[in-house]
């Protein structure tokens, strides 16, 4: 395993007073042990012990033939993994269960006792997984590069005349082409017209680009298993006095929820640095959602940038910062950057321009 996150996993728990805990979520097991395994209905589980009797219980289905740096379990699809499992646990200690298990097996466990009591543990890795080392921040640097040149080349090619799945599929292929190796990272959004202000937007096949249109680019790639993700609104044509406005507004809060961004400083403040300046220019109500959520295994991680999270920055956090306004029937405008915490302010890990672009 990956001894220094392993070893700050054990710390934790023994902070917390638990000798024992089970992993489930195939990302997680990734961060430990540098293995992808992906077992669908399959049961995967990291068993975790402070005294050091770690074993991995997986289908004989997904061999492994590296040293993981833990004891390997396997099982066939005959056998009672649940049972295998409850072989290995101290039944009488707290339980820390991840909380991607799923309830048929977790149940199981129950019934055999395996655990004096059950708990959700899942808070532990995923507030050291919060801060990200110095292998992932690279990592994520690379990706966010890479994206930076595919969003160059999607701006390009998108024209009137062009659907919004043909523009996703298009960006299929420029992933491909500037060495992207893990495809997207979220099924992009394209969104023209009235549909960008609908933050959530699903392409479609019969939505056709026209002169006029502002355009949302929300999109994300993966390399090397760490994920990217920016957006980008721009203009099919000159855009109108009114579109220009609340480009303007979206841009001027995105900049000031980047400048708000220090060790210190709570998550809620970012998004309050944000809110308040779409506030004052009269469209809080049309700012919908979150202004950004942490990254790095998977493009949504734990942690967000709200108003309710009053969790603190610390260096080497990785989130997004993407403030937007949505005018039903008229104009949608998103932009968003991710950015790195660093010992005194912030890396924006993005480059692509966030000037004014009509085409």
């Amino acid at each position: 395993m990956i001894e220094k996150r392993v070893r700050r996993i054990l710390s934790a728990m023994e902070q917390q007073g638990l000798k024992q805990m089970l992993i489930s979520d195939p990302g997680a097991i990734y961060y430990l042990t540098g293995k992808w395994i992906h077992p669908g209905e399959r049961m995967l589980a990291l068993y975790l012990n402070t005294n050091g009797n770690h074993k991995l219980i997986v289908n004989e289905l997904f061999p492994i033939t590296e040293d993981l740096g833990v004891d390997l379990v396997t099982y066939c699809d005959t056998d009672a993994p649940v049972q295998l499992l409850a072989q290995f646990v101290d039944h009488d200690a707290v339980m820390g269960i991840d909380k991607t298990w799923p309830a048929r097996f977790l149940i199981q466990l129950m019934d055999l006792g395996a655990g004096s009591k059950f708990i959700n543990s899942s808070p532990i890795v995923d507030h050291i997984r919060l801060v990200k080392d110095e292998e992932e921040i690279e990592h994520m640097r690379k990706a966010s590069l890479l994206n930076d040149a595919a969003m160059e080349e999607i701006q390009a090619a998108i024209k009137p005349g062009m659907s919004e799945t043909e523009a996703a599929d298009i960006l299929a292929n420029i992933y491909n082409e500037v060495g992207a190796n893990g495809g997207f990272s979220f099924h992009p959004i394209i969104a023209y017209g009235a549909n960008a202000a609908d933050p959530h937007h699903g392409n479609s096949a019969d939505c056709i680009a026209k002169e006029g249109d502002c355009v949302i680019i929300d999109m994300g790639c993966i390399h090397n298993s760490y994920c990217s993700d920016m957006t980008r609104t721009i203009f099919l044509g000159e855009p109108s006095e009114h579109q220009k406005e609340i480009y303007d507004i979206v841009l001027q809060a995105n900049l000031a929820g980047i400048a708000a961004v220090k060790p210190g400083v709570r998550f809620c403040d970012v998004d309050k640095a944000c809110r308040d300046y779409i506030t004052e220019k009269g469209y809080g109500p049309q700012f919908l959602h979150r202004t950004g959520h942490s990254i790095g295994l998977e493009c949504h991680e734990f942690g967000d940038v709200s108003s309710i999270n009053t969790d603190v920055l610390e260096p080497g956090m990785i989130f997004s910062i993407e403030p937007g306004v949505y005018l039903a029937g008229d104009v949608g405008v998103r932009i968003e950057d991710l950015v790195l915490v660093t010992e005194d302010g912030c890396e924006v890990l993005n480059h692509f321009s966030k000037e004014l672009k009509s085409k």
